[in-house]
Order: C-alpha cells, then sequence, then structure tokens
C-alpha cells in the first residue's frame, strides 16, 4: 500500500450519515431490554457538607419502587484516584459516605418500574446535611485552611515540576532585557454532549453485560471489572451509536458501577440516563487551570526563558483533571524554539464537579498560555506580533526536533502555515483598516489575534488492534478497537480496506462497539484513531489478501506464488495466464469465510501543527465583542478524506470559539453551579458564528504507513488564544493589556474601563 488513499477513499462522502439521516441512530437509551428496571439517583444539592441521615422510607413506599440504595448497601469499596500518581488517600465512594463533596454527587439511588416513578420516588428520599466551609477556587485550596479529604492532610492531589537546563529560578531570566508576567484563567468548560450518559446493566450465567455510550469499550470492561471485583473475562461491555463525547466518555463513571451493582442484587436488568442538568453537574468537567505566564528575550525580539507555574482544579476527587498538567508540560514551548524553560503545577481538590479529559485535554491549555504570552511580549517590545513569531519559530531543517521537555516534534513548517493564515484573512488589510479605526476614535474597533499551535496526537504513541472477516458472500466486515463518536471514523476506516483489497466501499461494513470482538483495543481518545486504526486494518487486509491467495491457487489450480493480485480489481488471476479469474465472492464461497487479525505498531506519537487568525470588532461602549473572520490552516500529515478532516476543523473550531467568547462552568461562592443549563451555559449557536474559512496543509509523519496525524482537537487548541488575542489587539491602544476568557461584554467593558482610570 503506497500509504495515500486511493481517490475513492478521498473524494467518499460519509457513509454514517444516510442512516444517521434517515432511520436515525441507536443510542443506549433507545435500547430495549425486556424487565427492566429504572435507575434514578439522588443527588447532593451541597457542595461541602456532613451527611446526618439519609431517610428513604416514604420513598419506598411509593407505588412502582423496587428499592432504594445508600452507601451502606453497597458491598463494594471506594474508587482510587486515576492515575495511580494522584494522592491515594482521596478515594471517591460509589455513593456518599459520610460527606457529600460536591453539587451533584451522588447520594442514593432509586430503582423503580418506570422512569417516572424512580424520578417521583427519588424526590422524596430526604437528606439531612451538616454545613461544612466550602473550597471554590484553587487558591482557596492551596492554601489548606479547610481540607476535603482529611486522611491527606492537604488539598494538593499531585505536583509536577520541571526545567531545563536545571538552573536556579532566579538564572532563568538572567540574560532577559525583557520579561513580561501574566496571570490567565482558563476557565472550567462543561463538555455538553448532545447525548448524555446512559447505561444498561444485565447479568447472564454470572457475566455482566453492559451497554454505555463509550469512547472505548476495552477501558470500560477494564473499569467495570476493578470496581466490582471482577475478573475481566466475566464482563463484557457493548456500545451503539454515541451522541458526542469529546473526552468525557473515555473511562466509566461511579454510576455505571453502582448500575450494574443494583441489577445483580435485584436480579433484573437496570438502566438509567441523566438528565441534562445532571449531565452538566455529574459529567466531568474540562480545562480549570490557573496560569502564571513569565516569557523573557531581547529587545530585539529574541525569545530566550519561559516559565509556565499552573495551578489545576481537580475537582472534588482527582480524576483525569489531576494529570491534565503534564500534557500542558509537554507542549510547554509550543512551535518555538525558547532555550529556557520552567514548569510547576499543583493539582488541587475543590468542591466543584470533578475534572476530566474534555477536547485538547492539556493541550489547549498549553498553547492558551504560551500564545498569549507572546502577544504580550511583542506588545512590550513595540513588535507585530507576526515578526516576533517568524524569529522564534523551529525551523523546517531541524525535525524530527526534540524540545525542553524531551518532547520529540515528527515534522513540521510553521513559518509556511503563518504565511498561509496571513495570505487567507488579508492581515496587511486589515491593520490599515484598523488603523483608519483609531484614528478616527472609532467605537467600533477591529482585532487581529494569531495562534500558532504544535499538539500531540496518540501520545501513549501506542496501537490498535482489527480483524477483517470475510463472509461467503462476499462481503467485508472491519472491525477495529477504535470507537467513532461522530468523528467519521466508519468511512474512513472502510476505504483503507477497500482500497487494499479492491473492493467497493459499499462491500465493506465497519463495525465496532463489543468487548467480545476483540481481544483489546485502545478506544479512541488523543485524536488516534486514523494514525493507530488505519495502519491496523490496511495491514490485516494485506493478510487476508494473502491468505485468500492460497484459496484462490486451489480454485485456479496453481502454486500459491503464481497467483497475482489485482488490488484495482479486486481479483486474484495466474501469474501467467489471463483466466480464469477469481474474486472475493468466489473466494468467501469457497472458503467458507476467512478472517485476520493485525495490530499496528506507530512509530510514536505524532505533532499536528497549524496557524488561526481572527478577526473581531468589539463595541468600546458596550464591550460587545463580534467575531467577524476566522480562518484555520491545519497540518494534520496526510489528508485521507478532506471532507471528514474539514468537519472536524470545523467542530473544533466551533468549541474553540465557545470557550473564548461565551462558555463557564460558574460557581458562586458557596459551591453552588450556576451555569448548569443551557439556558445558562452560553453555547453558541449558528447566528454566534461566522462562516470559517479552513485551509489544509500536509506534511506527513514518518511515524505510521499513512503520514497521517490527529486532527479531531486542533480546532479546539487553536482557536481560543487566536480569538482571545484579537479581543485584546481591539482594545491594545486603550490601554488594555489582558482580558481572561469567556470574553463576555462585561469583562471586556470592565478591562476597557480600568485601562481608563
Amino acid at each position: 500500500m503506497s500509504g495515500r488513499i486511493s481517490p475513492v477513499g478521498a473524494s467518499l462522502l460519509r457513509l454514517e450519515d444516510a442512516r444517521m439521516l434517515t432511520a436515525g441512530a441507536t443510542y443506549v437509551d433507545d435500547l430495549v431490554l425486556d424487565g427492566a428496571l429504572h435507575a434514578v439517583f439522588v443527588r447532593s444539592t451541597m457542595a461541602h457538607a456532613d451527611v446526618v441521615s439519609i431517610d428513604i422510607a416514604e420513598a419506598r413506599r411509593h407505588p412502582g419502587v423496587v428499592s432504594v440504595f445508600t452507601a451502606e448497601d453497597l458491598s463494594l469499596p471506594p474508587l482510587p484516584p486515576e492515575p495511580g500518581m494522584s494522592d491515594q488517600a482521596m478515594p471517591e465512594p460509589l455513593l456518599a459516605t459520610g460527606v457529600v463533596r460536591f453539587v451533584g454527587e451522588p447520594v442514593a439511588v432509586v430503582v423503580a418500574l418506570s422512569r417516572d416513578q424512580a424520578v417521583d420516588a427519588a424526590e422524596l428520599v430526604v437528606v439531612d446535611y451538616e454545613p461544612r466551609h466550602p473550597v471554590v477556587t484553587v487558591e482557596e485550596a492551596l492554601s489548606d485552611g479547610v481540607l476535603l479529604h482529611e486522611a491527606s492532610g492537604t488539598n494538593t492531589c499531585l505536583k509536577l515540576a520541571f526545567a531545563r537546563p536545571a538552573t536556579r529560578a532566579d538564572d532563568l531570566f538572567a540574560e532577559c532585557e525583557v520579561v513580561v508576567t501574566a496571570r490567565i484563567v482558563n476557565q472550567r468548560l462543561a463538555p455538553c454532549p448532545l447525548e448524555p450518559r446512559a447505561g444498561a446493566a444485565a447479568w447472564e450465567g454470572g457475566r455482566l453485560v453492559y451497554w454505555a455510550p463509550t469512547q472505548g469499550v476495552h477501558q470500560w470492561r477494564s473499569g467495570l471489572a476493578r470496581r466490582l471485583g471482577l475478573a475481566e473475562d466475566d464482563v463484557r461491555v457493548c456500545t451503539p451509536d454515541v451522541g458526542g463525547a469529546f473526552g468525557s466518555k473515555a473511562a466509566c463513571h461511579r454510576e455505571d458501577a453502582v448500575v450494574a451493582w443494583a441489577a445483580r442484587a435485584l436480579g433484573r436488568p437496570v438502566r438509567w440516563v441523566e438528565t441534562r442538568t445532571e449531565s452538566m453537574v455529574g459529567l466531568p468537567h474540562g480545562r480549570g487551570q490557573m496560569q502564571h505566564v513569565t516569557l523573557g528575550g531581547t529587545a530585539d525580539g529574541r525569545l530566550l526563558a519561559y516559565r509556565l507555574d499552573v495551578a489545576q482544579d481537580a475537582g472534588a476527587y482527582p480524576r483525569v483533571g489531576a494529570v491534565l498538567p503534564f500534557a500542558t508540560r509537554t507542549m510547554l514551548t509550543g512551535v518555538y524554539d525558547i532555550p529556557r524553560a520552567k514548569f510547576t503545577s499543583a493539582a488541587v481538590v475543590t468542591n466543584t464537579t470533578p475534572v476530566g479529559a474534555y477536547r485538547g485535554a492539556g493541550r489547549p491549555e498549553a498553547t492558551a498560555a504560551i500564545e498569549r504570552a507572546v502577544d504580550l511580549f511583542a506588545l512590550e517590545v513595540g513588535m507585530d506580533p507576526v515578526e516576533l513569531r517568524r524569529r522564534n519559530f523551529v525551523t523546517p531543517d531541524r525535525f524530527p526536533w526534540t524540545s525542553p521537555t524531551r518532547a520529540r516534534y515528527d515534522s513540521g513548517d510553521y513559518e509556511q502555515a503563518l504565511d498561509a493564515v496571513l495570505q487567507a484573512v488579508d492581515y496587511h488589510g486589515l491593520r490599515d483598516e484598523q488603523r483608519r479605526r483609531r484614528e478616527a476614535s472609532s467605537t467600533m474597533q477591529l482585532g487581529m489575534g494569531l495562534s500558532v499551535y504544535v499538539e500531540i496526537t496518540n501520545p501513549d504513541g501506542g496501537g490498535e488492534r482489527a480483524r477483517i472477516e470475510l463472509h461467503e458472500d462476499g462481503t467485508v466486515i472491519v472491525r477495529s478497537g477504535a470507537q467513532p463518536h461522530g468523528q467519521g471514523l466508519d468511512t474512513a476506516l472502510a476505504a483503507i480496506a477497500a482500497d487494499v483489497l479492491g473492493v467497493a466501499v459499499e462491500d465493506v461494513v465497519v463495525a465496532h462497539g463489543d468487548s467480545d470482538a476483540l481481544a483489546s483495543g485502545g478506544g479512541t481518545s488523543g485524536s488516534r484513531s486514523l494514525q493507530t486504526a488505519g495502519p491496523a486494518v490496511a495491514e490485516a487486509a494485506r493478510l487476508l489478501v494473502d491468505e485468500a491467495r492460497d484459496v484462490a491457487a486451489k480454485l485456479i489450480a496453481a502454486a500459491p506464488d503464481e497467483i497475482a493480485f489485482d488490488a484495482t480489481v479486486g481479483c486474484f488471476r495466474s501469474a501467467t495466464y489471463e483466466r480464469p479469474v477469481v474474486g472475493w465472492r468466489e473466494i468467501g464461497a469457497a472458503s467458507g469465510g476467512l478472517a485476520v487479525e493485525a495490530v499496528s505498531t506507530p512509530g510514536g506519537a505524532t505533532f499536528p501543527f497549524g496557524a488561526h487568525a481572527a478577526v473581531v470588532e468589539v463595541d468600546t461602549e458596550t464591550g460587545g465583542v463580534r467575531l467577524l473572520k476566522l480562518v484555520a490552516v491545519d497540518d494534520a500529515g496526510r489528508v485521507v478524506n478532506p471532507l471528514l478532516f474539514e468537519g472536524q476543523v470545523h467542530g473544533g473550531l466551533a468549541q474553540g470559539v465557545a470557550q473564548a467568547l461565551f462558555e463557564e462552568m460558574a460557581y458562586d461562592g458557596e459551591g453552588n453551579p450556576i451555569t448548569a443549563t443551557f439556558a445558562d451555559y452560553g453555547i453558541p449557536g449558528p447566528r454566534d458564528l461566522p462562516s470559517f474559512t479552513t485551509v489544509a496543509m500536509e506534511t506527513p509523519t514518518p511515524n505510521n504507513e499513512l503520514g497521517v496525524k490527529g486532527i479531531g482537537e486542533s480546532g479546539a487548541i487553536g482557536a481560543p488564544p487566536a480569538v482571545q488575542n484579537a479581543v485584546v489587539d481591539a482594545v491594545a491602544h486603550l490601554g488594555v493589556r489582558h482580558i481572561d476568557m469567556p470574553l463576555t461584554p462585561m469583562r471586556v467593558w470592565q478591562a476597557i474601563e480600568a485601562a481608563r482610570l
């Protein structure tokens, strides 16, 4: 295989869409389980409190209620923090025991004959709380004045530190003529998948079968087995269609273990689905970093030293959020050749929803910090931010390049990406228009913002498993350990298999979402799917050709080494005679079906990059921001399917703009969430977003045979600082130096007024 997919794969429309838009998708809540009971969770209404008592008597008497369970009923231990590097003295109970630590924490579960009956009964559970002082901000958590987990003796669950070269802090900037500093908040976000969490459990012969919308059935199998004290072979996880995830469905949750336990205890299937408000306060949030940046260099624009100090909000219990600063550290210096760098982080627990992975998971935070710092430095030395970036890029001739954090960048051309975005946005023409508006003292000021980013995808460098089956009728089934949740992965994998086998794409069925179908699988996260699953499918297809050659040899009455395969038409023939010709249908019928498996072995992580430019208009009287234009130049190695590529970029850009301008999961001083519904949480609609301009570059990676890198998270990484820089640029002449996201009218107006004082 050449590495580049044939024109069929490149021009193919999404195979998934016809079913999705006609028959409709099948989600967990659509599944029919005979005799299934319905579970509804009773959740804490307080951020931090002792649980004095839980009165379930009236709920038990409610019509249709089968049982009500509290922590005292569960025979399951609390969940240890994951990954294991977090403070293990901060376990997470499946149902709150003694203390609640965030609004939305499960306290009890009601199981009834119908969902409506369970909902009504849950309202009858009376919980008596004795309030404790809530710890809401990372600053308060760092003080350890109030401890969330007394056994730990601190609120800090994980610290990270790094310096290269090893040097004292006061020496880091010793040679710098100019040093800029800033405090930057990368606000907490709610993932908001259209499909909230759901689950259904049934026990068959002592074996658990669990249906859930997941990002990887094998990870969920492992998680449920650990939580329930089972062997992995005793758990089967099945995933139908998934209505979005963005990182939030990468691992099973405490509610899933409770539902599975209840099904075993009651001897009947049990299912649950959360409401939107439950999802907003129960599903792990993203981001949540407070950053202190320091950037130093020379007056003529050479960057010499960079320091980033992070306080990471982990929420009430350490989950993936506690280790997200590791990804931030990995991508610390971004696209710039900065010789000296230092990083520290402290992840702390607070009385808020736990923080997990959200589109980009630690990498957007790194880009936001360095790209704001570069703009601040450019402003300080009076240099165009374009020129400052050019002077400090890692140049193409240095790849593969090892960053100060020991990340080995595979390939890149950052200046080419910058040039492309400047041309597409008409940068110099916009600067002229900005100058005219400033000279006229217009109330509608123009701002341009840039972001040049690099990220890491498939960060652990792992591979993927694929299985290809040829059925007797010639139909090909591709099974992959990757799990799509909206990316169009079925289309991409079908095209790869069809290209190798020489069959019509319509004759390839891509199957996934069953942990029994494959021994292992890596799932979908970290923009890993195509670069791991793609080569695995290609290799399995080649193995299938080899298996089929033996069958063809018998049908043609020739030696296997005399059989040639023509991938352009998908047939086998003798190398010396034109006839007879054997196709896949004949192979399937003669063999009774064939099946092969392959595991890809990538040569390491990949490092997609790009340049984004945003153009905004800011009303200096009201602080209102209007995004006029957003141009994204993204390089993810070879582009297998431009439609899928652009779709992923568009989705990421929308979420990136949302973070920059609209979205924030906010809490009041008592730890009560104040943006826990779509009426309060600022998800943008079509009228809030311009038409995006996207430009694809192709700098193939040597780390996999397809030359592809990830693209799923690029938009959410590059767009936020581009928009943020644009808004600050629009009002910089008024004395504004920085405004935190989201750049709401109130925040922008306050910054303008403060600068005028």
